[in-house]
């Protein structure tokens, strides 16, 4: 049972975490939970752990956000989505661009608009399993959908990106790195991209927020030059997105998820993760 349900399970707790390994925790717990039970029967057990799992999920969430600082950068913890993960179901991991976005909303927001969005609930199943009331559910919605078309984003379904585009652009952007040139990096970012860094509690970053072209460039040619150039690089998929893996030796030491425009192959966002803490499942899927 364990296993069959730990796979069904993740994306739902892994969406509102925005981490694997809190969201396999939280998972585990409630399934042990459940095996603990009396002998007291569960009409639809599918649907009881759905409902259990979210809610364990809401709660971590809440919790957890009370010891991010409002300045500071807090990025999802990524997860290879280019093969298939003997322990995970991968296919409805959000994209990591929404995952980044979604960190503005409240558990509770989240929750109503992963569900409404990406899973298809209807507000009344939404009810049911927040035990939350129907107009709330709605109002809910509507707030978590305000909130993000302040940040300027198309809350829909993110449009899909040919691989071999996304390849051939990213391709063009490690090329320009290595040459060193500033104004051809810049060339390939849009004049209003963005670049977020999380280095965790362990690590100090060059630079956690960049905003516009020229300060982007000019921070991913220095950082580069003096830590990634002596790095094996890796092009993977992570989150349904194309992502740079700069590993030292067979050490994961950054990973770089890549947000592409679909109208002109512009690089719209860079989200750099180099807290280790966030590596270490990423890395031992890559050595399985």
């Amino acid at each position: 049972m364990d296993k069959g349900y730990q796979q069904l399970l993740f994306p739902y707790a892994y969406n509102i975490l925005g981490s694997a390994e809190d969201a396999l925790d939280a998972v585990q717990d409630v399934l042990l939970k459940y095996i603990s039970r009396s002998n007291e029967a569960i009409e639809d057990e599918r649907n009881y752990l759905i409902r259990s799992v979210i809610n364990q999920a809401i709660n971590i969430k809440n919790r957890n956000q009370r010891y991010v600082q409002r300045d500071d950068v807090w990025l999802p913890e990524p997860v290879a989505t280019d093969r298939a993960d003997r322990e995970l179901h991968l296919k409805e991991v959000l994209s990591y661009s929404l995952l980044v976005l979604l960190e503005r909303l409240n558990a509770q927001e989240r929750a109503v608009f992963i569900l409404y969005e990406s899973f298809d609930y209807s507000h009344q199943e939404i009810a049911d399993t927040l035990d939350i009331s129907l107009e709330n559910s709605r109002k809910l919605l509507s707030r978590a959908r305000t909130k993000l078309l302040k940040k300027g984003k198309d809350t829909g379904r993110p449009v899909a990106v040919e691989k071999k585009r996304l390849l051939t652009q990213l391709n063009r952007y490690m090329e320009a790195l290595r040459s060193g040139n500033m104004a051809h990096v810049e060339e390939l970012l849009t004049a209003d991209i963005v670049f977020y860094a999380d280095g965790g509690s362990k690590l100090n970053v060059v630079k956690k927020v960049c905003i516009g072209s020229a300060e982007v460039a000019n921070l991913v040619v220095t950082v580069y030059e003096r830590y990634h150039a002596r790095y094996r690089l890796v092009v993977e998929e992570v989150n349904h997105q194309p992502a740079l893996l700069y590993y030292d030796g067979d050490h994961l030491k950054s990973c770089q998820v890549f947000e592409i425009s679909p109208k002109d192959g512009k690089i719209i966002q860079i989200n750099s993760v180099v807290d280790p803490d966030k590596l270490n499942r990423l890395m031992r899927s890559r050595a399985s």
